[in-house]
């Protein structure tokens, strides 16, 4: 169907607010095929775009019809998961509300069973009630650390983690075989309620979910010592975290909790900061302000749906400075390590499960410790589902899963990263340190000084015009046409290409494999021992690069860095 064609039929069809918005959209060169010339990619990050009207936005309509693609998958399951039900949450954004009502009308109509949280919730709390109350699956509605403009619709499964790519290309396939418009059913919202088939959850869930966020505290008695003196500016960027957040780091001892007022009320369209994006230190300019006057030395900043979380500390000068999501990644390895070594609870099988696109440094801290570090593909899901391998086998026991983009998770009792425990684990390090006589940036300096002078940087080349996808796929099927024998100068040693799912060394026929899922992703071994990644990305038209490095020392590093991305700039272009 032409685009056009699309475009008349959302014209007849839907409410009289959309359709004055699409008529003054064709008034814009290109808008309509923009609009119209594709659908909204779903994939096993669900759904995410701009809000506006359209098949290739976040509307009520490209909502509805992604549940009914859910909706028929849930039913082809039987009635017990119909019954089971799924679990929806929303944050802070515009919308974000009305979608997730709409969600549960959809589901509604289809006779399946929803619980939706009573106002905005984390996202790591959707992923353990999902768990909590049995659910055959949840939806979140959020676009995490994204503009204000943009939406999203993530789906879960019974695990807790988000879709694995067999089970989100199930859905897709219902999707896209049901008609926006005459396969969309949608039931009333208070007659589902009373009914039973949609129902309220909350503050039991609060409870239930902040009581296992706390039993992962790796040292409580360190916050005690320090309790009277230590404080702690925090900011939930308007979003989620704004209640739970400092409510478990009161229960966990912490005495002093200073909020950024200006930021604390929830608000889609993020007023004070360009970014909501706790890895853009601009954000925290009101935070550190505060931190300024209160002579602070720990400042941590959650997102919008507090899945990921940031860190701003002060260096040897006394200046703030920002920690990357590999450093604070690195730290808490260490600390989670080292403080269950010295009470003695460090089990003999620990792991930690880090990505392939994240801090090689973690490698010698994992192998000096005894700890099992296994790498995934880029995904908090691949994470969650080595958790359920470790608690099927009992081979291993998690201590901690991390993502270069600042995204952490201690404990089983979900299956998503955690900006809640993770804030937690932070304040909690750094009173441990602080006993010490050590500030956090001193601790990282000296695991630098002892592993080595590790460094990273993640480079995103936006893709413009509405046929960025197409241009991503373009641009990796040339990579993957001319083999790259050299980087910056440096000899490629093997190339690893986890589409095909095989290493392959440079020069020999034989390849071996990743052992890994299919992922479109290409990484780049190079003979100095450093490493170049690239990777489309999943939510934006963007292609992501990934720099990972160890220089004789941090200048040499960053010179590094410097250089292998101006190569790879040239070479993209």
């Amino acid at each position: 169907m032409s685009y056009t064609i699309e475009y008349e039929r959302w014209l007849s069809q839907t409410d009289p607010a959309t359709k004055e918005e699409l008529l003054a959209a064709a008034a814009r060169p290109g808008e309509v095929e923009n609009r119209f010339g594709s659908m909204l990619a779903f994939g096993t990050a669900g759904l995410r775009g701009i809000m506006a009207a359209g098949l290739n936005r976040m509307n009520v309509y490209t909502v509805r019809q992604a549940t009914q693609g859910l909706a028929n998958v849930i039913a082809a399951e039987g009635q017990e998961a119909k019954d089971r039900g799924v679990a929806i949450a929303h944050d802070c954004r515009n919308h974000s509300r009305e979608f997730a009502m709409e969600t549960a009308r959809v589901l509604a109509a289809a006779g399946i069973r929803s619980y939706v949280f009573d106002e905005l919730r984390p996202t790591p709390e959707l992923s353990f009630a999902i768990r909590e109350l049995n659910c055959i699956a949840g939806v979140n509605v959020t676009a995490s650390h994204n503009p204000k403009e943009y939406n999203g619709y993530k789906v879960y499964w019974e695990d807790g983690a988000q879709l694995g790519p067999e089970k989100a290309a199930e859905v897709l396939k219902q999707i896209r075989e049901n008609d926006i418009f005459n396969d969309v059913h949608v039931a009333d919202y208070a007659a589902a309620q009373a009914q039973g088939l949609i129902r309220t959850i909350g503050a039991e869930i609060d409870e239930k979910f902040m009581a296992h966020v706390l039993e992962q505290a790796a040292c409580p008695e360190a916050v005690a010592a320090v309790a009277d003196t230590f404080k702690i500016v925090y900011t939930p960027f308007h979003g989620t975290g704004y209640r739970l957040v400092p409510e478990v780091l009161r229960r966990a001892g912490f005495k002093h909790i200073l909020p950024v007022a200006e930021q604390m009320q929830p608000n889609g369209d993020f007023p004070t900061v360009k970014s909501p994006n706790p890895e853009e230190k601009e954000g925290f300019s009101i935070a550190i302000e505060l931190a300024k006057k209160e002579n602070i030395d720990l400042i941590i900043g959650t997102d919008p749906d507090a899945d990921r979380v940031g860190i701003i500390v002060r260096d040897a000068a006394g200046e703030y400075v920002s920690l990357t999501g590999n450093q604070v990644g690195i730290l808490l390895t260490d600390y989670i390590i080292s403080a269950k070594k010295e009470k003695g609870t460090l089990p003999e099988n620990g792991a930690v499960v880090s990505t392939i696109v994240s801090t090689a440094m973690i490698n010698p801290i994992c192998a000096q410790s005894g700890v099992t570090l296994f790498r995934v593909l880029t995904g908090f899901k691949f994470i969650g589902e080595k958790i359920k391998e470790f608690e099927a086998s009992g081979a291993h026991t998690f201590l901690l899963g991390f993502e270069e983009s600042y995204g952490y998770l201690a404990g089983t009792y979900a299956r998503d990263k955690d900006a809640v425990v993770a804030s937690m684990l932070i304040a909690e390090m750094a009173a441990w340190y602080k006993n010490k006589g050590v500030t956090l940036f001193e601790a990282l300096q000296a695991l630098y000084a002892k592993y080595g002078n590790y460094a990273e940087r993640t480079v995103s080349i936006k893709m413009e015009g509405f046929n960025a996808t197409e241009r991503m796929e373009e641009l990796m099927k040339h990579l993957r046409s001319e083999t790259l024998e050299e980087i910056a100068g440096v000899k490629v040693v093997a190339e690893r290409d986890y589409l095909k799912g095989t290493r392959q060394v440079v020069g020999k026929r034989r390849s071996e494999p990743t052992g890994l899922p299919e992922s479109d992703v290409l990484y780049y071994e190079l003979e100095d021992g450093n490493t170049v990644i690239v990777r489309p990305s999943g939510t934006e038209p963007k292609v992501k690069l990934y720099l990972l490095v160890k220089g004789e020392s941090a200048d040499a590093a960053n010179a590094l860095l410097d250089r292998y991305e101006h190569a790879m700039r040239e070479l993209l272009k």
